[in-house]
């Protein structure tokens, strides 16, 4: 019976060693991950510059009067100073590369919930068939979780255990730590800079043009196409004037399934689309190109003065007398 009653005891003992054991592990691990997640967040809302710069300062602090959003795209063909000049009016760009509509539609609404811009501008370049990319893209609005109500719907399409995963304090930041050091030291200084949102490229293309086929017979994905939809209508809705636009590319195809579905919609939704994918004065100069899917800085300029006119001819109205007209666009603050 002493045996036994010394065996328990033994027993009793490892058995509140272990539970010591895990529990001190737990600790020092929750310590760890609150410690270096919330010096990540600081470290992450205190850059200056780059891609989460641009991102937190688009929805965060602009009041710009014009808005650019998009991928890559649209952070290389929008010149500010164009459409200032042209429009006499303020512009940001928060085109960010790899991002699709989800993440543009959870950053308008972010906007939105501040302000109301004058002029809405969505560079569109994207399918709407499923693909790994846009359901990863909510990624990056990982950090303004717990801050941004407005963007949680997006990050939770990408994985339904994302409010599980999002109690770690370092999760928000774990694919973006090499960029948020880099972006807090001098290194940080070599980084391309912006103007606005706006990075320019400067090389020229030099490979001749290609035909490629692009007419797709894949599924429709509904969550990208409704969320293409949504864009718009939260845009127009509030009291922005909204243009959807497809830069140029250097490649020649004969039709793109994306561009008439996007037509379809911007003509159910009564807004303007304008596409540039087939125009001449930018097929028939490479150099204007960087790469086939993006304008360097000269064809951005051209782009640009383009784009600034035609939106002047849709919201000036003439005088009587045929002077230009005030804008008919006013300013509504949130």
């Amino acid at each position: 019976m002493m045996v036994d009653n010394l065996s328990i005891f033994n027993f009793s003992k490892v058995v509140k060693k272990t539970i010591i054991s895990i529990v001190t592990f737990v600790i020092i691990l929750y310590s760890l991950d609150f410690v270096i997640g919330r010096t990540l967040r600081y470290l992450y809302f205190n850059e200056k510059s780059g891609y989460q710069f641009r991102t937190t300062y688009a929805m965060d602090s602009t009041k710009a009067d014009i808005l650019v959003f998009g991928s890559s795209r649209a952070s290389h063909h929008y010149c500010p100073e164009v459409f200032e000049d042209s429009l006499k009016m303020t512009f940001y760009d928060t085109g960010r590369d790899g991002i699709g509509i989800l993440v543009q539609t959870a950053i308008l609404k972010s906007v939105l919930k501040r302000y109301t811009p004058k002029i809405i501008i969505l560079d569109y370049f994207g399918d709407f068939e499923a693909n790994k990319n846009s359901f990863d893209g909510p990624a990056f609005l990982l950090p303004y979780y717990r801050t941004h109500e407005e963007v949680r719907k997006t990050i939770e399409l990408n994985d339904s255990f994302e409010r599980v995963k999002l109690i770690s304090e370092i999760y928000p930041f774990n694919s973006q730590i090499l960029s948020i050091v880099s972006g807090n030291l001098k290194v940080s200084k070599k980084r391309i800079t912006d103007n606005k949102g706006y990075i320019p490229l400067y090389k020229e293309w030099q490979a001749r043009i290609d035909s490629i086929e692009t007419y797709k017979t894949h599924p429709i994905d509904s969550v990208i196409k409704n969320t293409f939809r949504e864009f718009i209508s939260i845009a127009k809705k509030s009291g922005a004037k909204v243009f959807i636009v497809y830069s140029p590319v250097f490649e020649k195809y004969d039709k793109k399934r994306a561009i008439e579905i996007c037509t379809d919609i911007c003509n159910s939704e009564n807004v303007p689309f304008w596409d540039y994918s087939k125009d001449t004065l930018f097929l028939n100069n490479r150099h204007l190109f960087q790469d086939v899917l993006h304008l360097n800085n000269n064809g951005a300029k051209i782009f640009s003065n383009i784009i600034a006119e035609k939106i002047k001819d849709n919201i000036y109205q003439s005088q009587p007398n045929g002077n230009p007209g005030q804008p008919i666009l006013k300013m509504k603050s949130r």
